[in-house]
């Protein structure tokens, strides 16, 4: 029994990550519009995906996250082995509790990883398989702001309106990753997935490019390299307007 009480609590954490988890994705929108504030702006919870590990940091390559799954797994049982090792020698009970909490929430992250591609989708559309590739699904944000708003930018928002490049509307809605089908980076480097984007305020709003050490990237604007960012939509949308344009001519 006293190994038993220590798992069943990493079997509680598993419950409640799982239930938070498909609460979210079955009864939020994803990104700004589908928020729901639970202490002001301040605390929200707030859909989002992780492809990666903590921070969004991902392994640069398309097996990147299958190497990632296979290593959280080892991991699972390493902690699992070192917990029961610390419960032999009745090591203090607080520390125990919080080793099994840790175990319950990457087993957690592993069910997302190895079946939330197959079952709810959403691994990224270039992935090898859905197994192993799914993506993490978060939601507790503290909204430390860190955005730019420009000097000209109005106290009403409503007179500035702007286009999202992934789905060329003006609307709302978030726009994943998935829709950009490439932009390019230092030295021309074309990277596919590169930005997400929604229209908000008036402005278009994009997270961190989703490239290899993003979580260090830190730069208010991004106004300068937003042709780079969604260089492929951008271009195949000027195509588009110049061969319609071209046909009406003819």
């Amino acid at each position: 029994m006293k190994y038993l009480k220590f798992y069943l609590i990493s079997f509680a954490v598993i419950f409640l990550d799982q239930a938070a988890k498909l609460f979210v994705h079955f009864q939020m929108n994803m990104g700004a519009m589908g928020e729901i504030h639970l202490v002001g702006d301040l605390f929200k919870l707030h859909y989002t995906l992780n492809p990666g590990m903590a921070f969004g940091v991902e392994l640069g390559s398309i097996y990147g996250k299958l190497l990632l799954t296979t290593f959280r797994l080892i991991a699972i049982a390493a902690i699992s082995w070192y917990l029961y090792q610390q419960i032999e020698k009745e090591k203090h009970i607080g520390f125990l509790v919080c080793m099994a909490m840790i175990l319950g929430g990457a087993i957690g992250n592993v069910i997302d990883s190895v079946f939330y591609g197959v079952f709810l989708h959403n691994a990224p559309y270039d992935a090898p398989t859905p197994w192993f590739n799914g993506q993490v699904i978060d939601m507790f944000y503290l909204d430390i702001w860190e955005g730019y708003l420009p000097d000209w930018h109005p106290k009403t928002p409503t007179e500035l309106v702007s286009t999202n490049p992934l789905t060329w509307t003006l609307d709302d809605k978030f726009a994943p990753k998935e829709l950009n089908p490439g932009g390019v980076s230092y030295g021309f480097k074309w990277v596919k997935n590169f930005a997400d984007a929604q229209n908000h305020l008036g402005v278009l709003w994009t997270n961190t490019p989703y490239v290899f050490g993003r979580s260090f990237v830190h730069l208010k604007n991004w106004h300068k390299a937003d042709l780079n960012l969604f260089y492929a939509p951008i271009r195949e949308n000027a195509k588009a307007r110049v061969d319609a344009f071209i046909s009406q001519k003819h």
